[in-house]
């Protein structure tokens, strides 16, 4: 194999115990979809969400330790070798003081925030030059709560994203209905509070995307089923709402709650997740105005589809079905953005967390 050839890796994070494997990598065949897999590592508690650095073959994963017989937050960093697929554990560390569900890296490979569910907390640490995540510098707690008595009695941050000039992160707070915003101290090492947005009371914002212009985000709410749509104010690191809709069919009455959301690498199309409808609903973005409008749904061919990714081409999208413990691999048409199963799938106990990438070797 010359070293201008390249693999297509999947890496999967799911819900384990530490005495069974808990994160996957997989090879994607290009012409069929197909996934082969690699590697699989164990000993770690529930090492969920995943971050991916191709280019310093960093991945980074969430994790739990125990302290005091206390749960709470790790991070663990792991030197991928592309050739095998095969994953070496640099550096295992603790984070916040409760457990984590989210992992997020800046455009410097310089930070991370994870975000606490559990704790209502967000944590901030660095990475060192050798790419592995050094010790928790930061840890901020959010106040509030909002209209739902079961899940939103308490703040619940679920995700953190870097804006795309890496001067803000904002963070979905399920438990608050607002999306908070942060800015680095870098002298000082810390999260500096920018602000709130609101989105509509009993939504429950869990993931975002940035539109690939830098001008729209789109939040993903797990409560109400509906994506907000927001204009990015990049120079003032604010958030407009332009409209609210539905992410799933009309006439659907069941139970549902929505995971993940992504832009296509075009920015022509938006995707989410719906896990009781179990499908992929599929909008068109109109490239003036970032509003969405619906092309279909799709069955993710499984159970409570928790997250799924595009890949950064754009052609592939891989759905991880938690409940049902599978893997489904979707090819994207360009033109329309709709998806067609593509007959493969991979057996994964629990995934949570997909992330796919090319490799040279």
């Amino acid at each position: 194999m010359t070293s201008n050839e390249r693999k297509r890796l999947v890496f999967i994070g799911s819900y384990a115990e530490a005495s069974n494997d808990g994160v996957y990598v997989y090879r994607m065949d290009e012409a069929t979809g197909a996934l082969s897999p690699l590697d699989r590592v164990g000993g770690l508690q529930n090492p969920t969400f995943l971050s991916l650095d191709v280019e310093r073959k960093r991945l980074y994963a969430i994790a739990e330790r125990l302290e005091d017989g206390q749960r709470m937050g790790a991070a663990v960093t792991f030197e991928i070798e592309p050739a095998s697929g095969k994953l070496r554990e640099l550096r295992r560390v603790g984070t916040t003081d409760t457990t984590t569900c989210h992992i997020q890296r800046d455009a410097t490979d310089r930070w991370v925030v994870t975000a606490s569910y559990g704790g209502g907390k967000v944590g901030l640490s660095a990475v060192g030059e050798d790419g592995t995540i050094g010790e928790l510098l930061d840890m901020k707690q959010h106040e509030g709560h909002s209209v739902n008595p079961e899940r939103q009695d308490r703040p619940h941050p679920h995700s953190a994203f870097f804006s795309p000039d890496n001067r803000f992160v904002f963070v979905p707070d399920l438990g608050m209905d607002r999306i908070r915003a942060y800015r680095i101290d870098e002298e000082r090492g810390q999260l500096v509070h920018h602000g709130d947005t609101p989105v509509q009371p009993g939504a429950g914002p869990r993931h975002l995307a940035f539109h690939t212009s830098g001008t729209f985000v789109y939040v993903i709410n797990e409560l109400d089923s509906t994506v907000t749509s927001f204009r990015y104010d990049a120079a003032a690191g604010e958030l407009h709402t332009l409209e609210v809709v539905s992410t799933l069919p009309e006439g659907f009455d069941g139970d549902n709650a929505c995971a993940e959301i992504q832009v296509s690498p075009d920015g022509r199309f938006v995707y989410g997740s719906n896990r009781g409808h179990d499908s992929i609903v599929v909008y068109a973005v109109n490239p003036d105005t970032g509003k969405l409008t619906r092309v279909e749904h799709v069955s993710t061919r499984g159970g409570h589809p928790r997250h799924f990714s595009l890949s950064p081409e754009g052609d592939v999208l891989i759905a991880a079905n938690r409940d049902s413990n599978n893997l489904v691999v979707f090819r994207v048409d360009p033109a329309t953005g709709k998806l067609s199963y593509t007959g493969h799938t991979a057996e994964v106990s629990k995934p949570v967390c997909v992330k796919i990438a090319y490799f040279p070797v």
